[in-house]
């Protein structure tokens, strides 16, 4: 006799009620006293103070980056490489169709257009293969997105890039720590953009950073970040189009403090996902992306897995998510291709104010196979779930093998 579902009226795996996965964010008396510092000090803003400057500093390094341009967020960081790099009307950058919508809009917010190419179906992140063929003469850079805390094949990417002169900004606004090659992401190209916001492995509510290992690149990112100055400007001198993109100083004093705990973090949530990983593989109709040698550190922002609806008796996935959150795993299915978003089919009917010479766009009838499959068979884990212990990861395996025994053929 099946196991009767929670979904269905049975008892759950997990009374997350009893039993609540890891709180995130993690901090105690050593944020509280940094905030205060901050507060007694009475120097609350960038320009003022020293926090700011010492956690680019400090972050650049962990990144293995020699230049770090702190800002208000990820999305901003995107928009401040692009500018930096002198990108904008007309110009086209190749971009991933399965990321956060920032990855595009920022190209669009600098008057450039971006070019979707599709992705690996057992990575989740940009095809090198065939950023070629979405190149031409108004192409300025590539965008690779190292998703979920994987990165990408940055080798790949670099090589194309740099085969047609090609600027490289890597988003890893999911990747903090992660490694490729025993290099961590981030300065592997020209530019690497960070998120700080709430649900990212390392946060203070909201904040972004660029890291780059060119110094004139780094101070192009400084002065967008701090409205158009140099320097070695005077304060009323501005030579670039930029804007107020300054992280607070309190902002900075909360990352300093989670960036102390970054490394055992990340070690924990490797160490979750290698045991999840041999527990589900066990699991008829879970597919899990490949394991890669090249990657030495993977951030795990996100656990994902694909789901095989016809070994689940041919239930859709979002009754198996439904079924999973019943069960007290909190699970959800993630992004839908970007180029279907409703501002990128305005963008390519040009309804509304946008850079006219760029080169028109058929978003609306543009099909990404891969993308489109992956964004309707992908379950997301997040990553506060991976903080738990051998137990915690057994109650997800455990969940999710319970429902393919009660649907399963």
């Amino acid at each position: 006799m099946r196991e009767q579902l929670a979904i269905d009226g049975g008892v759950p795996v997990r009374d997350v009620a009893h039993r609540p996965w890891p709180r995130w964010p993690i901090y105690d008396e050593t944020e509280a006293q940094a905030l205060l510092q901050v507060l007694h000090s009475g120097k609350w803003w960038y320009v003022e103070g020293e926090q700011g400057k010492t956690f680019e500093q400090e972050f650049a390094r962990f990144h293995d980056a020699q230049h770090g341009v702190a800002c208000t967020n990820g999305s901003a960081a995107l928009e401040i490489a692009l500018r930096a790099l002198g990108i904008g009307c007309g110009d086209e950058v190749i971009v991933p169709p399965y990321t956060f919508v920032a990855t595009a809009s920022s190209v669009l917010a600098v008057g450039a257009t971006p070019v979707f190419v599709d992705i690996e179906e057992d990575t989740l992140n940009i095809d090198p293969d065939l950023i070629e063929a979405a190149i031409t003469p108004r192409t300025r850079a590539v965008i690779p997105v190292h998703i979920a805390g994987r990165p990408a094949n940055i080798d790949a990417v670099l090589e194309v890039a740099r085969r047609h002169g090609l600027h490289v900004i890597e988003d890893a606004a999911q990747a903090h720590a992660a490694e490729w090659r025993g290099r961590k992401v981030g300065a592997l190209g020209d530019m690497g953009t960070f998120s700080f916001q709430a649900s990212k492995n390392l946060n203070a509510g909201e904040g972004g950073m660029v890291i780059t290992n060119n110094e004139q690149m780094a101070d192009a990112a400084w002065s967008v970040m701090n409205v158009g100055r140099v320097r070695s400007g005077k304060w009323y001198e501005h030579h670039v189009l930029g804007s107020n993109f300054r992280l607070t100083e309190f902002q900075a004093a909360i990352l300093r403090a989670q960036l102390k705990r970054l490394p055992e973090q990340t070690a924990r949530r490797e160490a979750s996902a290698r045991h999840l990983r041999q527990m589900l593989a066990e699991i008829h109709g879970i597919c899990l992306p490949s394991e890669d040698p090249r990657i030495t550190r993977h951030a795990y922002h996100l656990f994902t897995f694909r789901y095989t609806p016809e070994a689940f008796g041919g239930r859709p996935l979002s009754d198996f998510l439904r079924a999973l959150n019943a069960e007290g795993v909190p699970c959800s299915s993630g992004y839908v291709p970007l180029y279907r978003e409703a501002v990128f089919v305005r963008y390519a009917r040009r309804t509304g104010t946008w850079c006219q010479a760029g080169r028109p766009q058929d978003y609306p009838n543009l099909h990404l196979p891969v993308c489109e499959q992956v964004c309707s068979d992908t379950v997301w884990l997040q990553q506060y779930l991976l903080l738990g212990d051998t137990a915690d990861m057994e109650d997800i395996a455990t969940a999710i093998a319970r429902i393919q025994g009660a649907w399963g053929r």
